[in-house]
């Protein structure tokens, strides 16, 4: 008995490494926001940088979890996950220079802000929702 056809299982694959794909993308664009090397720091045990980063990989997955249910083919979706990293990229930068500009966000969570750290986590969450919101019109 085939429980899952061949051409099914080849679709999963197919979504699941565009995803995976998308994600090492976002975390590319995301780096270069920054001046430091992320992924020593945290190496490093700097929880506010951890908290940053994965906050936006969290809202981008959440934003996939939304194309991938409303795409109508892959590279529909692929399209999609690649406006949900530049709107993620756009709203670090909007808070960054525009919303905070008397304040270095990037220098805080540097120094190991937590806080700082915390509430870009929840920015990233934040507009990961937003814009899987916006995409189930």
């Amino acid at each position: 008995m085939d429980f899952i056809s061949s051409d099914s299982f080849l679709n999963f694959l197919a979504y699941v490494g565009t995803g995976f794909v998308l994600i090492v993308l976002g975390l590319i664009a995301f780096a270069l926001t920054t001046k430091f090397s992320e992924w020593q720091l945290i190496k490093e045990g700097n929880l506010a940088v951890a908290l940053k980063l994965w906050g936006k990989v969290i809202g981008l997955g959440i934003t996939l979890y939304t194309v991938w249910g409303s795409s109508v083919n892959l590279v529909d979706a692929f399209l999609w996950g690649l406006v949900g990293i530049v709107t993620q990229v756009v709203a670090y930068l909007i808070i960054e220079y525009i919303l905070t500009p008397k304040t270095n966000l990037a220098k805080k969570v540097e120094e190991g802000n937590t806080a700082v750290g915390f509430s870009l986590f929840a920015v990233g969450i934040t507009v990961g929702l937003i814009v899987a919101g916006s995409l189930t019109y």
